[in-house]
């Protein structure tokens, strides 16, 4: 078996970030793996920027929800003391990005989030399962309770 040496979390800003953090910082520890980091961001307009597009964290913009959005991943990738050279901050679809971003970058795993949606969630798409089937590294979903769920 193949041990993963590039691992790669995605967050969504949520609660539930920081219990995908803890679990992604553990595998990297265990593999001695390099931990990257990327949200996509796909919920704030962006003029003039095609999907795809790497939004760079060290420049300064006039867009305040960007550098709020800036601002979010440098925090957990401060707390992770995830290299700034391993931080993405990228505009497009989650899934379909996350996937293109892992090849080319060589990333062995990806670590998200699931909430494990059922009914007209689970024929819509999460993100999760979008990942799963475009990415062609491994994927390890995280489940996450709901409100109101038990284990």
């Amino acid at each position: 078996m193949n041990e993963y040496r590039n691992i790669l979390l995605a967050v969504d800003f949520s609660e539930d970030d920081h219990y995908v953090a803890q679990k992604a910082k553990y595998l990297t520890e265990k593999f001695k793996a390099e931990l990257s980091i990327i949200h996509v961001l796909d919920n704030i307009p962006m003029p003039d920027t095609a999907y795809g597009t790497i939004i760079p964290l060290d420049q300064l913009t006039s867009y305040e929800s960007l550098e709020i959005e800036k601002n979010n991943l440098t925090k957990i990738a401060d707390q992770l003391n995830v290299s700034s050279c391993h931080r993405w901050l990228v505009w497009g679809e989650p899934k379909q990005e996350i996937a293109r971003f892992a090849e080319e970058y060589h990333i062995d795993l990806i670590v998200v989030g699931s909430h494990g949606r059922h009914g007209l969630a689970l024929l819509l798409g999460s993100t999760a399962n979008g990942v799963l089937h475009y990415a062609k590294c491994d994927v390890l979903a995280i489940r996450l309770q709901e409100e109101g769920e038990m284990f």
